[in-house]
């Protein structure tokens, strides 16, 4: 991408939640900044005001205003409870372009029917009092595959399938000026994994604790082990790519400490490995 390689690119995250409700953690939700542009991976609870708060810590692409390119790795509830809030509330302070978002099949009905839920909301901002724009509010939806999803003078972006249930899932492979960061979003070990991640200076990985996940009842450990990463495994595709940092985030941690659970990983990765706290940036 000539004339970029000035842009240094920022990793936001702004939730790194699971379903359960962590005060702490927002849900899933990561932002990679390059210059003046966001692009917004996932829509867990929380997301605009984790913007908000990102945007009063100095990342002024991160303005609630400005939100307004979203990617989601699939349509669990977490990843997407944020998403009426995304369609909205930039809106209400001053978006004037829609919102476009490039997601799993079945993202255009979740638009539809959310752009429906809200309808009544929209037409009174339109016809009431507020001095609200016709133009903020509206989806442009893109339903992808695995691929090349996204380009722009910035960045290039590309998905891969993962292994989440039944369902399309997909990870992100995110090329800036300065460097590339691959997203797992929620995966079990798949086939390709190493080769959908090499080559990545920042791998960000969801994680589970291993010693945590044996204490869980059986019906909990298969759903667990079918549909998520544990720390052994992480720390073996790890050592295969060998990133300049891993990045832990939808952390399960199953009762262990986060402490405990980056001693999992580093058990079997003598790389360098951090656990994200929401709005750290790398």
């Amino acid at each position: 991408m000539a004339g970029t390689s000035s842009e240094a690119s920022k990793l936001v995250m702004l939730g790194t939640g699971t379903p359960n409700a962590d005060p702490a953690r927002s849900g899933p939700s990561v932002a990679i900044v390059v210059g003046d542009r966001s692009y917004l991976f996932d829509a867990g609870p929380g997301i605009v005001r984790r913007a908000a708060a990102a945007h009063a810590a100095g990342i002024d692409a991160l303005a609630p205003r400005s939100l307004s390119l979203a990617f989601l790795t699939h349509l669990h509830s977490d990843h997407t409870v944020g998403l009426p809030d995304l369609i909205l509330t930039p809106w209400t302070v001053g978006r004037e372009s829609p919102l476009r978002v490039y997601g799993p099949r079945g993202l255009r009905a979740m638009c539809d029917d959310l752009r429906s839920a809200y309808a009544e909301d929209i037409r009174e901002r339109l016809e009431g009092l507020e001095p609200a724009n016709d133009e903020g509010h509206r989806v442009e939806v893109t339903e992808i595959r695995a691929g090349p999803v996204y380009q722009d003078d910035l960045v290039s972006i590309a998905t891969f399938p993962a292994n989440h249930g039944r369902w399309p899932a997909f990870g992100y492979r995110v090329s800036t000026p300065d460097r590339v960061i691959v997203l797992s979003g929620d995966t079990a070990p798949f086939q390709g994994w190493e080769e959908a991640y090499a080559g990545c200076d920042v791998l960000v990985h969801e994680v589970q604790s291993s010693v945590g996940l044996a204490e869980r009842s059986a019906s909990w450990r298969a759903y667990h082990e079918a549909m998520h990463t544990t720390a052994a495994d992480l720390a073996g595709v790890a050592s295969a790519v060998r990133p300049e940092l891993l990045v832990l985030y939808h952390q399960l941690f199953h009762g262990v400490t986060e402490e405990e659970l980056v001693g999992e990983v580093r058990a079997s990765y003598d790389g360098d490995v951090v656990s994200a706290a929401d709005l750290d940036v790398y």
